[in-house]
C-alpha cells in the first residue's frame, strides 16, 4: 500500500496503548486474566477511545498512553457486548484522532492497514480488505458485519484498521491467521449507537439486552459440541457439560452454531430456555434460566 508519510503519521499518532486491571474475583478474570494490554484508537470529534471489548471488561482502572507523552487515566464509559466494542473516556487534552468511515459490501478489495501497538512503539501492516460478512465466535457471540483483511497484526489488538484516505474502518479484534484469513476487525461504524449515548447520557451499559447461558461451542458436522461452560454461569447451574452436543432449543432443531445463537437470543434475560442434548447414549432435557450477559460481567 502506498500510503503517505502523513496520512501514516496519523494514524500512529490516533492509536493508543491501553492498560487494564481487573479484580481477580471478577467473573472475566479466569478467562481473559487481571491485566490486560493492547490498543484503541481515539475518535473525531469526540476524543473518546474505542477498542475491543475484551481489553477492559471489569476493568477496575485503564491506562491509556498516547504515542507521545506521559500514560494517562481513562475511564470506562461505554461496553456493547453485541458488537464487541467499547469507549474509554481520557481525562485529558484532546488528542489527534481518526474519524470513522460508513462500511458497506463494496468495501471489499479495498487497500487498508492496521495498527498495533508493541513494546517498542507502534507497527502498521498493509493489505486489502477480503471479506465483508457475518462472523460467528465459539462464545455466545455473532455479528452480521465483520471484517477480514490481508494484513497480519504485527502486535496487540484493539486497533484500527484504516483506509487509504485516513478514515476508520474497524475495530482490530482477532488474528485469524491460523485460518487463513490473517485479521479480523468490528466495523468501527457499529459503535455508533453507542457513541450517541454516551455523548447524551456520559455512558452505555446496553441497548434491549437478550438472553445468555454462558457457554462456548464447536460446529462439527451438523453438530454443535459444547466445549466448555463458564463458572458461575446458568448454564454451569442448569447442569450442562462439556462435551454435550445440542440437537435442539425450545424443541426446535438445530444444526449450526448461529441457529443456537438466535434460539437463544429470541428469548429475554430471566427466561428458562429448553435445551436438547444427547450426552453419551442419553438424551436429555435441560432448562437453563437464563441472564443478560451484562449482568455477568456487570
Amino acid at each position: 500500500m502506498n500510503a503517505s508519510v502523513h496520512l501514516l503519521r496519523k494514524a500512529v499518532k490516533s492509536t493508543v496503548h491501553l492498560r487494564s486491571e481487573v479484580r481477580p474475583g471478577h467473573a472475566s478474570a479466569p478467562i481473559l486474566g487481571t491485566e490486560r494490554i493492547g490498543a484503541g484508537t481515539v475518535i473525531e470529534p469526540t476524543g473518546l477511545v474505542i477498542t475491543a471489548h475484551y481489553l477492559v471488561i471489569g476493568a477496575r482502572s485503564v491506562e491509556v498512553t498516547p504515542f507521545e507523552g506521559e500514560a494517562l487515566p481513562g475511564r470506562v464509559v461505554g461496553i456493547d457486548h453485541s458488537t464487541g466494542i467499547a469507549a474509554v473516556h481520557v481525562g485529558a487534552p484532546k488528542l489527534p484522532g481518526l474519524r470513522i468511515r460508513e462500511t458497506k459490501p463494496d468495501i471489499v478489495g479495498e487497500e487498508a492497514f492496521l495498527v498495533a501497538v508493541h513494546e517498542d512503539g507502534r507497527r502498521v501492516s498493509s493489505g486489502v480488505v477480503t471479506s465483508y460478512a457475518a462472523f460467528e465466535a465459539f462464545w455466545e457471540y455473532m455479528v452480521d458485519h465483520a471484517l477480514t483483511c490481508s494484513a497480519a497484526s504485527p502486535g496487540l489488538g484493539g486497533g484500527p484498521l484504516v483506509d487509504a484516505k485516513g478514515e476508520m474502518l474497524g475495530v482490530v479484534s482477532l488474528s485469524l491467521a491460523e485460518v487463513g484469513k490473517f485479521t479480523l476487525a468490528i466495523p468501527s461504524c457499529s459503535a455508533a449507537d453507542m457513541l450517541r449515548a454516551i455523548e447524551k447520557d456520559g455512558g452505555y451499559t446496553g441497548a434491549n439486552p437478550r438472553a445468555w447461558i454462558g457457554i462456548t461451542c464447536y460446529p462439527i458436522g451438523s453438530n454443535v459440541i459444547v466445549a466448555a461452560v463458564l463458572p458461575d454461569s446458568p448454564a454451569e447451574a442448569a447442569g450442562l457439560s462439556s462435551g454435550d452436543i445440542v440437537v435442539a432449543v425450545d424443541g426446535t432443531e438445530t444444526t449450526d452454531r448461529r441457529m443456537i445463537y438466535e434460539a437463544i437470543w429470541r428469548k429475554s434475560p430471566g427466561d428458562t430456555i429448553r435445551l436438547s442434548v444427547r450426552r453419551g447414549d442419553d438424551l436429555l432435557q435441560i432448562d437453563v434460566e437464563s441472564i443478560s450477559i451484562e449482568t455477568f460481567f456487570g
